[in-house]
């Protein structure tokens, strides 16, 4: 999922980075031989002089490795080529080279929804990797990555194999102007009768109840109380999913273990139920006092609008942090999102890095040392630390160090830190939104966004909405999928 924002933040940063830092000519592409190999006493250099190619997303920690590949190529003697693809061009990339039988890829950015539940026989299980002798173990082991993040990113289907190791986790989040909040505490607490300030105590009505006084008191200061990533695209998924799980709706019967581990045949689609019918109403109703702009927008759209001054608070991804602080230093605050009447969910979009279950065996195991040292604790420490982009940490041991304790508060030089008190709670095994990990997930979500984009434009109720995804997502599952 591709979440950098427009403007002098990190998609420009991103760019530069990876034209300047990272070579997108792939070496020896289509070689048939396996990686060089040497007995030595040092585990890291034992695959000296090979080759490796990295398939990912344009995000912010490849943003940041591809800037400094020396580290790395140091430590190792291996050299590593990054390719970075929009989204749907890399799954379709590595759906070609898994089914090739050669791995021009040998590490794969293996987003959980399109490429790990799909093509997860493709990808190597690493538990096979971390207990080879002859191989560098995970510092801290897999039991230091975040529990709900090595199980969405990670798994499927069997909760003991890991296919991927957790590589970013951004998440969506309340976003808001700390400055309009402050300055306007009092009176908004008088007239609406409670105390406004951001937190997961808050509810979606009085989210609601919020963003209308700012559209009818505050316009001197903002024009919309609040905005949206409600494009018919992805974003729009992801912005209504938090609301339909805290009316207690969900795609499928045991929506929170199809998120978590995955299923093949999650079953009937369950979004006809009454509370998913309550969500998607309450939805509607919310889009229709947010900036009419929030159906052209996805989350660089909103995250733009949020930080040109155009909204008072917006639900975004909480990476975005970063280029809030460098467009509006010290004005933005981040919270959970707001609770509903069942519930709080903060939607989850991490993603882990894979290795191909193509490659050779010499291959497989200078991969496994870019893995190890791409999701060290001591990477995603100067990840957070670079200008190249940043991401967020996915190991608890990183958010415990003093240093990147006190980058949580300002003035800050990780400002993605500045989120870590509201992902933290975001996190947390109730509160983290999992969409459903499954195969014919791509398929079901674009049957799920377009038909609420006629709901927001008024082409249907929210009653038949949701119908209409589940008749189509029932078609969809069952039918089923052969990879």
């Amino acid at each position: 999922m591709d979440r950098n924002p427009h403007g002098p933040s990190r998609r420009d940063v991103l760019r530069g980075a990876l034209a300047a830092g990272a070579a997108v000519t792939l070496a020896g592409c289509g070689s048939q031989a396996d990686a060089p190999h040497s007995v030595t006493v040092d585990q890291w250099r034992q695959f000296k002089g090979a080759t490796l190619n990295f398939i990912s997303e344009n995000t912010a920690p490849t943003a940041a490795i591809a800037a400094n590949t020396r580290p790395f190529t140091d430590l190792t003697g291996i050299n590593i080529n990054i390719v970075t693809l929009e989204l749907t061009a890399l799954v379709q990339r590595v759906a070609l080279d898994l089914a090739s039988g050669h791995a021009q890829y040998q590490v794969i950015y293996a987003d959980p929804y399109q490429v790990l539940a799909p093509y997860q026989r493709g990808l190597v299980d690493l538990r096979t990797m971390q207990a080879d002798p002859n191989l560098p173990h995970l510092p801290g082991g897999v039991a230091d990555f975040i529990p709900a993040q090595m199980d969405a990113a990670g798994r499927f289907v069997d909760p003991n194999a890991y296919y991927t190791l957790p590589y970013d986790a951004p998440t969506m989040i309340w976003q808001y102007r700390r400055d309009l909040f402050d300055k306007y505490h009092d009176r908004m607490a008088n007239d609406l009768g409670f105390d406004p300030t951001p937190s997961g105590e808050r509810t979606w009505d009085e989210y609601y109840r919020i963003a209308q006084w700012f559209n009818k008191n505050a316009t001197s200061d903002v024009k919309y109380g609040t905005g949206h990533q409600a494009r018919q695209h992805d974003s729009l998924m992801n912005d209504f999913s938090n609301v339909l799980w805290s009316y207690g709706g969900a795609y499928f019967d045991n929506g929170k273990e199809v998120g978590r581990i995955g299923s093949r045949d999650p079953g009937p689609c369950r979004l006809d139920s009454d509370a998913a019918i309550a969500g998607a109403e309450f939805y509607q109703k919310l889009l229709a006092i947010a900036d009419p702009a929030s159906t052209t927008w996805d989350w660089d759209g909103v995250g733009a609008a949020f930080r040109a001054g155009r909204l008072a608070m917006c639900p975004n991804w909480h990476e975005f942090a970063a280029s809030n602080e460098q467009v509006m230093p010290g004005k933005a605050g981040y919270s959970p999102l707001p609770r509903g009447p069942v519930a709080t969910a903060n939607m989850y979009g991490g993603t882990g890095v894979a290795i191909s279950d193509n490659t050779r065996p010499h291959e497989r195991g200078a991969a496994w040392l870019f893995l190890v040292w791409a999701t060290s604790p001591q990477t995603q420490l100067a990840n957070l630390k670079s200008k190249a982009g940043g991401g967020t940490p996915t190991r608890t041991s990183v958010y415990e160090l003093p240093e990147v304790r006190a980058a949580e508060k300002r003035p800050s030089p990780m400002p993605n830190m500045l989120t870590a008190a509201a992902v933290r709670q975001a996190w947390e095994p109730d509160k983290i939104g999992l969409r459903p990990k499954i195969p014919m997930w791509n398929e079901c979500n674009t049957a799920i966004f377009t038909q609420l984009s006629r709901m927001l434009t008024g082409g249907s109720t929210p009653a038949d909405a949701m119908r209409n995804i589940k008749a189509r997502v029932d078609q969809i599952v069952a039918r089923g999928w052969v990879a």
